[in-house]
């Protein structure tokens, strides 16, 4: 069955096709919503000191609801002293309540075009837990030392009501928004990232724009603003993540090393789309040293990251130091606890840490379930995330077939020879004999499914 060739009621169709079929939460439970308004009404208690004098701000999209972070600025000396606010989720969910179990459930957001799943009911993620500007609210504050070298060091954690002065969006902020250490901060934490010999901090998004003459599948590149960012809560893991590992507990985000046939993969994917990568430079330096906002860049960045290995989480284990090799670190994730279940255990975790408490059993034995129940929330998430992909380049394509596109190819398999074709970004399958990896190729859009979610070609020449 077609859908014609209106591309946003395809779009729209499509997204709601997804939904059903990966049985995408779409609303909250009564129990857990009711549950979600009482604990929005606790006022904090003697746990949580009053900071509402530091001067903390938000940097992040401006139509976010949810902003799990704040941060304030400021020098001691040749370190700079970064205090991270944090949303204080464990303040409104009790162990075993509704929204505790909900969360296990749902394990993280899931997104898609047009909506998300959120992790919690938005009078919490949106509403009393949000770190939204001139509201007092609960929160741990890390506070972290960055030395002169870009190396970050835990050294206290603290909760706070804090209170954000400002609300700023990626888009739209300027330099003098910001504080005075902000750029010294982000040159010293792209600095050690170099010394580590580990790619960047984030990769690319592909997105579906809307255009003067239809749609246009693009891969949108990270602002400054959006890598400065994610740096802070990048130095913050880390130095959580050292912390944790020398108490000897935490939870860890870990990713195997790309393997070798995978980067003599991304090295046709390089040459498909023009990009020069000589043989004696190793992947994470050419990562590093390709342009921002070149989409040719952004396309290669989003094929290192399906040609890595399945990042998971573990408990830490006696003996062995858990490994995120795009970081090339010890890591945690500690600082997004109203997307991803398992940054508020981790939190709660840091935070007996630093202040030489045992961390809490219920924490511990947390830490033994996590990486299943993160593991499932995040195959859904990426299920959807892969699905919508494909659901565009059908979008996209459709109207198309018999287009001939010129390919390189980049792997083949028992399923057939896959490869890159420059213009759109896609990545695709094709049958075909007596070639390798690297070879140019032309091919052509044979059909589209759109109910499928798939598009096919055929080789020319």
């Amino acid at each position: 069955m077609r859908w014609g060739t209106d591309a946003v009621a395809a779009m729209r169709k499509g997204l709601d096709d997804i939904r059903s079929s990966f049985d995408v939460p779409t609303a909250f439970p009564g129990d857990v919503l009711a549950a979600a308004e009482a604990a929005a009404s606790r006022t904090p208690g003697e746990e949580h000191i009053d900071a509402t004098a530091w001067e903390f701000m938000t940097l992040d999209p401006a139509p976010s609801k949810d902003l799990d972070q704040a941060f304030a600025l400021e020098r001691d000396g040749d370190t700079i002293v970064l205090r991270y606010a944090i949303a204080d989720v464990n303040w409104f969910v009790t162990p075993g309540d509704p929204l505790d179990a909900e969360s296990w459930k749902r394990g993280v957001t899931v997104y898609l075009p047009d909506g998300r799943a959120p992790l919690y009911p938005p009078v919490i993620s949106e509403g009393a837990a949000s770190l939204l500007p001139d509201e007092d609210r609960p929160a741990y504050v890390f506070t972290v030392h960055v030395d002169p070298q870009g190396d970050a060091k835990l050294a206290g954690c603290e909760r706070a009501i804090v209170r954000s002065r400002a609300k700023l969006a990626y888009d739209a902020v300027t330099p003098s928004d910001l504080p005075e250490p902000f750029a010294d901060l982000s040159a010293r934490i792209v600095a050690a990232e170099e010394r580590r010999d580990a790619p960047r901090v984030e990769f690319p998004e592909q997105e579906l724009d809307r255009t003067a003459d239809g749609w246009r599948l693009a891969f949108r590149p990270r602002l400054v603003s959006e890598q400065q960012n994610a740096g802070m809560s990048l130095a913050c893991n880390l130095a959580v993540a050292d912390a944790l590992f020398a108490a000897k507990t935490g939870l860890y985000r870990t990713l195997p090393e790309v393997e070798e046939h995978q980067v003599g993969r991304l090295r046709h994917s390089a040459r498909a789309l023009g990009l020069e990568w000589s043989d004696d430079v190793p992947l994470a330096k050419f990562q590093r040293s390709l342009p921002g906002d070149d989409p040719s860049a952004e396309a290669f960045l989003v094929a290192v990251r399906r040609a890595g290995g399945k990042a998971s989480y573990e408990a830490y284990r006696e003996g062995h130091r858990p490994w995120q090799s795009a970081l090339q670190a010890t890591y945690v994730h500690a600082t997004a606890p109203l997307r991803r279940l398992a940054d508020r255990y981790v939190i709660e975790a840091a935070y007996a840490v630093a202040n030489g408490q045992p961390v809490p059993d219920h924490v511990t034995q947390a830490f033994a379930g996590l990486p299943n129940a993160m593991e499932s929330g995040e195959a859904l998430a990426n299920q959807v995330e892969r699905a919508a992909v494909d659901l565009a380049e059908a979008v996209l394509l459709d109207g198309r077939q018999g287009d001939v596109f010129d390919a390189v190819i980049i792997d083949e398999d028992e399923r057939g020879a896959q490869v890159q074709i420059a213009d759109p970004a896609i990545i695709a399958r094709v049958k075909a004999r007596g070639i390798d990896p690297g070879d140019a190729v032309k091919v052509r859009l044979a059909d589209v499914d759109l109910a499928g979610r798939r598009v096919e070609f055929e080789r020319v020449s």
